[in-house]
């Protein structure tokens, strides 16, 4: 369903020389068959889900930001990995129970470093309306659980701009609440969906023929990460997206692996090319 390079990259080489077809294919490591995806952003490089960490996985021309989806006490969708404030902010308290205009009189920048302080949390149309058709955008649906009807919510939010059409295909909603997705599903059956997991419980047969009758995608933790689920994975007619890329030893292993999209801290691990400037 996603869009990856390789399309793209075979259309060129017909147009190339026999020796530039050798030096393209060094050059974007044989043609990435894989996406790049910005876990939180360029995290690693700026802090996580704000637009600088957004900005800098464009900068760096990574496939996809992956974003996390929860919800205000006054309804606004905003964007945040932790249901508590806490760790990423100057301020205390869970998402649920504070306001969007509490919220956004955050710092959500100075943890990473001085040179962020001021960064705020971003709302979901905010996100949505600056990076939709510049980079793809992975949803994750954080907690869903404790917001109840975030995913009509959500819907509606990307309905509103077209993005639940096939066309807009860099549109991806994932979460390791199985209910919400297969709600997603049928909320935006056109949207690819994915379920996320880091136990092996969900690697048998079984489970994964279940995960898809309403998945695209099953995106483990890449610890449990086998070329033999790759292959179970793609058996079952499903892409297999892994997760959190925070060494380049981690990233070679996927790529060994032949997964169809590695998120990561640091797109740059993922492909050198990207380097950071």
């Amino acid at each position: 369903m996603k869009k990856t390079l390789l399309g793209a990259g075979f259309a060129l080489t017909l147009f190339l020389s026999p020796f530039q077809q050798a030096f393209a294919a060094e050059t974007t490591g044989e043609l990435r068959k894989f996406d790049n995806v910005a876990h939180r952003g360029a995290s690693g490089y700026a802090p996580e889900n704000t637009i600088a960490a957004f900005d800098k996985a464009l900068d760096m021309k990574a496939d996809y930001i992956e974003i996390d989806v929860q919800r205000s006490k006054d309804g606004k969708l905003v964007i945040i990995h932790d249901t508590t404030v806490d760790r990423t902010t100057d301020g205390t308290g869970r998402v649920k129970d504070l306001t969007f205009e509490q919220l956004r009189n955050l710092d959500a920048g100075s943890f990473k470093g001085e040179q962020f302080a001021g960064e705020k949390i971003p709302s979901f149309e905010e996100v949505l309306d600056r990076y939709h058709g510049k980079i793809g955008i992975l949803i994750e649906m954080k907690a869903p659980e404790l917001y109840p009807g975030i995913e009509d919510e959500v819907a509606q939010q990307l309905k509103a701009r077209n993005l639940d059409k096939p066309q807009n295909n860099k549109i991806i909603i994932q979460s390791f609440n199985f209910d919400t997705v297969k709600k997603m599903n049928d909320l935006l059956p056109k949207v690819p969906m994915g379920v996320l997991t880091s136990s092996t419980t969900h690697t048998t047969d079984q489970a994964l023929k279940e995960f898809a009758t309403y998945a695209d995608y099953f995106n483990p933790s890449y610890g449990i990460v086998t070329k033999e689920l790759v292959d179970k994975v793609h058996a079952h007619g499903m892409k297999i997206s892994s997760w959190t890329v925070r060494s380049r030893e981690a990233a070679q292993f996927l790529i060994d692996m032949k997964v169809d999209a590695i998120i990561t801290d640091y797109p740059d691990y993922v492909d050198p090319r990207m380097g950071v400037k």
